[in-house]
């Protein structure tokens, strides 16, 4: 149904786009520096299931959708910014408290992996980037000859997916021993904490302005 060549020649496009860095690179890497490897690649997981989630609603036909509704990219755009905004803004406020351990907080609710992948899950779920980027780039590949187009599309996703998750994996591994040696000094670690929270507001006000469709 997929052909070897296929699986190649996608798997090629999707790596050279998902190898730069982008939203997913940035807010993994906001979380390794605020609170450590384990949120981090929580957070990577998250982030999965939610393109996961676009990988299914593009095979559906959502993604058609989102590129030709205004209203609904708008709301989308706006809806992750705004989270990615809310994420950064907490990440600077409980700044000092990263310090304590890799993702504990000395007061208020624990970041426990559970509450570090449904943070991810929201922000990829809600990445309107990821719809246009599956709806515009993955049916290029899809052979219409072979039939089942959408089962097609599913599993052409799902290997972008998988990539992205061993790319995202990867970056939050190396940006958390950049955080372990910040650590080794309170106030560097501070600052690296501010940094990572800092990273998600910008990205989420990048990410709010930007007029392309």
């Amino acid at each position: 149904m997929i052909s070897l060549d296929q699986l190649v020649t996608f798997g090629l496009a999707a790596l050279v786009i998902i190898v730069i860095p982008g939203p997913s690179v940035v807010f993994v890497v906001g979380r390794a520096l605020s609170y450590g490897r384990r949120v981090a690649l929580a957070s990577v997981l998250g982030n999965t299931l939610g393109l996961i989630t676009i990988v299914v609603l593009v095979a559906a036909g959502l993604g058609v959708i989102v590129q030709e509704s205004i209203v609904v990219f708008t709301v989308l755009k706006l809806a992750g910014a705004a989270y990615l905004v809310w994420l950064g803004i907490e990440a600077v406020r409980r700044r000092k408290e990263f310090l304590a351990g890799d993702g504990a907080e000395v007061s208020g609710t624990p970041m426990t992996w559970a509450k570090a992948i449904r943070q991810g899950y929201l922000v990829g779920a809600t990445n309107p980037k990821g719809y246009l980027m599956l709806a515009a780039v993955l049916p290029q590949f899809i052979d219409r000859g072979e039939g089942h187009l959408q089962l097609q599309m599913l599993l052409l996703g799902l290997l972008a997916t998988t990539i992205g998750l061993l790319s995202d994996s990867l970056w939050a591994v190396i940006a958390s021993q950049l955080r372990s040696w910040f650590n080794s000094s309170p106030k560097r670690g501070e600052r690296m904490g501010a940094v990572g929270g800092f990273s998600m507001i910008g990205l989420g006000v990048g990410l709010a302005l930007t007029g392309e469709r």
